[in-house]
């Protein structure tokens, strides 16, 4: 770590921080979801686009954040990326109509992936190895108390009496809290002398490599179908909590809590495994874990003729658990493969998983929400997906060493 570093401590907080404020401008609506077709006079479907619009915009632009920032450093960027999403959230509190936010919102989804994705590439500039990874574990345990707490706060900001407008007000406030911390404490840990000038020939020129680089595209893939098992129900949760579980607005500590704290637990699990075991070793655990959720979560949904707490939710914490325990790995090993291009790296990455996070949002969860059944099918199969990609990737792996080997 270079002298002018902060503690890790403050680091992995100010890290997870910024990591935050983008699944709190997607969860902290949830609630809100009701009243906001009631406000604006549209149906659920459409006030879905909410969510479906911001990760269009965040998937795109995520191919610029990291290219950014190897170009202009690291602190520069992420302190841009804020202040233009705090403009964005108060166009989403003022707006009056479902056009206007859809408008904002797209350019939250603009602004709210520089967080995690320059995050990443800062990890990785000041980290090498298991150190990486303890860091990249500690972020994503203090990251994962967002979408928990998330749909909590929106919900007690309407219990409270306010209408939907104050969450907006709500990311304003935390998003200045972001801008004050970023520029107190966190260094450009990027030097002049490393960046490499912005050229869009030259970018587009690295994004056809990366984009058609077999074992990048396997271990993204992997990552992306793994978490879009989690990521159905974190889509879902409208009408899994307040519909299938029969709660209120209040309800979705429900899912979200057993949700995070299953990847929290991950997380922790994953910083103290670094150094001790295998990455290929962990990750299998990891994959294993999520079958297992699967399977327990089919055989619950298939037993019952109305889901309940706890058991409706206690598969996907173990889900939770062991998709943490594959992330680390995965997105070092895609960093790792680009050096000198760690924040390019980082937006591959981060377009690919978002692009399937978009459909996810946009097309399965309106197609599988409906049922129980149709939900938990789509969890197994969005985990079968990204374990195949792996088991694929460790293949291949094991043809390159026994070609070394013979070399």
């Amino acid at each position: 770590m270079t002298a002018a570093s902060p503690s890790t401590r403050r680091l992995a907080l100010l890290l997870a921080g910024l990591a935050m404020f983008g699944p709190f401008s997607i969860d902290t609506i949830f609630p809100a979801f009701l009243l906001l077709g009631e406000r604006m006079q549209v149906d659920q479907v459409a006030v879905q686009q909410t969510v479906s619009v911001y990760l269009l915009f965040y998937g795109l632009m995520s191919l610029a954040h990291g290219p950014l920032s190897d170009a202009f450093g690291r602190r520069r960027v992420i302190l841009g990326g804020l202040v233009l999403f705090i403009a964005a959230s108060i166009g989403c509190a003022l707006s009056r109509d479902l056009t206007t936010l859809l408008v904002f919102r797209a350019l939250q989804g603009v602004t709210a992936g520089v967080g995690v994705i320059v995050g990443r590439a800062v990890i990785r500039d000041l980290y090498h190895g298991a150190d990486a990874q303890r860091l990249m574990s500690q972020v994503s345990m203090i990251f994962g108390i967002a979408p928990a707490i998330a749909p909590i706060i929106g919900g007690w900001i309407l219990l409270g009496g306010g209408d939907w407008p104050l969450i907006f007000w709500f990311l304003v406030a935390f998003a200045l809290v972001l801008l004050a911390a970023t520029g107190k404490w966190l260094p450009e840990t990027h030097p002049v002398e490393a960046r490499t000038p912005l050229s869009t020939g030259a970018l587009l020129r690295s994004y056809l490599q990366m984009g058609t680089n077999p074992r990048l595209l396997r271990l993204a893939a992997a990552g992306a179908f793994n978490f879009s098992g989690i990521f159905l129900y974190i889509a879902s949760a409208p009408v899994f909590v307040m519909q299938h579980l029969q709660l209120g607005q209040g309800g979705f500590a429900w899912l979200f809590i057993p949700t995070i704290g299953g990847m929290t637990m991950g997380s922790f699990l994953s910083g103290r495994m670094a150094g001790r075991m295998t990455a290929q070793r962990q990750v299998g655990i990891g994959f294993s874990l999520c079958a297992v959720s699967a399977l327990v979560n089919l055989a619950y949904v298939l037993a019952v003729g109305q889901i309940a707490l706890p058991w409706a939710v206690l598969p996907i914490f173990i889900g939770g658990v062991g998709m943490a325990l594959i992330f680390p790995i995965l997105a070092l090993a895609v960093l790792d493969m680009y050096p000198h291009q760690r924040g390019l790296a980082s937006s591959m990455q981060m377009f690919i998983q978002l692009m399937i996070n978009t459909v996810v949002a946009g097309v399965a969860s309106p197609l599988l929400s409906g049922t129980p059944l149709h939900l938990a099918l789509g969890y197994a199969g969005f985990f079968a997906i990204g374990a195949s990609f792996w088991f694929w990737e460790r293949r291949c792996e094991r043809r390159r060493e026994a070609a070394a080997s013979v070399a």
